[in-house]
């Protein structure tokens, strides 16, 4: 999950569905509760252009709990299932601020911890849930104080992946060397995507080399971000995600309008073109990768 999507005076309005897809691809990492409408639009209107499954992310108990139920209740819908980095500080020191739906809360220190890791460890047991996550760290939102309990709500998820056999599913802001750090000495499982990708080409090829995915979002279109694109262009193509992190990261030209899965096509078209490539050939890559990352 990031926060680069804005709330931008008059760009409320969803954008134009896009043409849609020869080939089908998937949404590797959406939030279908912070989305307008209701679930079955949602997918409608995604399959409308050719993105036919979603992967949806739960990002503390109560969403992971709901993203279980959806992927049960559809059969295009995927589930990963974690306490998002942030959400970590927060259940120990009782911080309201961030994703957390339960607004303020009494701190509840290490042993409540354990008791929400112990939730997660419980919905990664079900067949319907494919990956772990979206865990990690985060240097943006949390300082200092926060990163012990951060680091090790991280360890807990990579092994709670590993032994329910699931994907890793990573979320890494301004925390590249420690991210790295960490899988490294828990042991990455045998399946790990970095999702929202936001390291540069350098940090792509060392992911290449321990055979992590690397999924894109929609803010590799935008201006700034061609260290995104230098990192696209040199990630091997078998290892290349696409996903939306809807509602945030609307790609260019509806940068700041609200995001959905229908919207991949975008993207998808974008990273054709870095890779110079056809759209068909760089969607069958990214179908056939996503559902190799998911195990599905």
């Amino acid at each position: 999950m990031s926060s680069n999507a804005s709330g931008r005076s008059g760009r409320n309005e969803p954008p134009p569905p896009p043409v849609p897809l020869r080939v089908p691809v998937a949404d590797s990492h959406t939030h279908l509760d912070m989305q307008e409408g209701t679930v079955e639009d949602a997918l409608a209107r995604a399959a409308s252009v050719g993105v036919t499954t979603v992967v949806q992310v739960g990002c503390d108990l109560a969403g992971s709990r709901w993203a279980a139920e959806t992927a049960a209740a559809h059969d295009a819908v995927h589930a990963a299932v974690a306490l998002h980095p942030n959400e970590a500080p927060r259940i120990v020191h009782g911080d309201p601020d961030g994703w957390s739906r339960q607004g303020a809360r009494t701190p509840g220190g290490d042993a409540a911890l354990d008791e929400a890791l112990a939730g997660i460890d419980r919905l990664a047991a079900l067949p319907h849930v494919k990956g772990v996550g979206e865990t990690g760290l985060d240097r943006f939102r949390t300082g200092p104080e926060g990163m012990r309990a951060q680091e090790r709500s991280f360890r807990a998820h990579i092994e709670i992946a590993k032994r329910h056999g699931k994907t890793l599913v990573i979320h890494d802001r301004d925390a590249h060397a420690d991210v790295l750090r960490v899988l490294g000495e828990e042991g990455a499982p045998e399946r790990t995507v970095f999702h929202c990708y936001s390291g540069d080409a350098a940090m792509a090829e060392v992911c290449a080399r321990a055979g992590y995915y690397l999924s894109f979002a929609g803010n590799v279109t935008f201006k700034n971000a061609q260290s995104l694109r230098d990192a696209l262009a040199v990630a091997p193509l078998d290892r290349v995600l696409v996903e939306t992190d809807a509602p945030f990261l609307t790609p260019a030209p509806y940068r700041g309008r609200p995001n959905a899965p229908y919207l991949v096509p975008v993207t998808v078209r974008a990273m054709a073109a870095v890779r110079g490539i056809g759209e068909d050939e760089m969607a069958t890559a990214l179908a056939a990768n996503t559902a190799r990352a998911f195990d599905y």
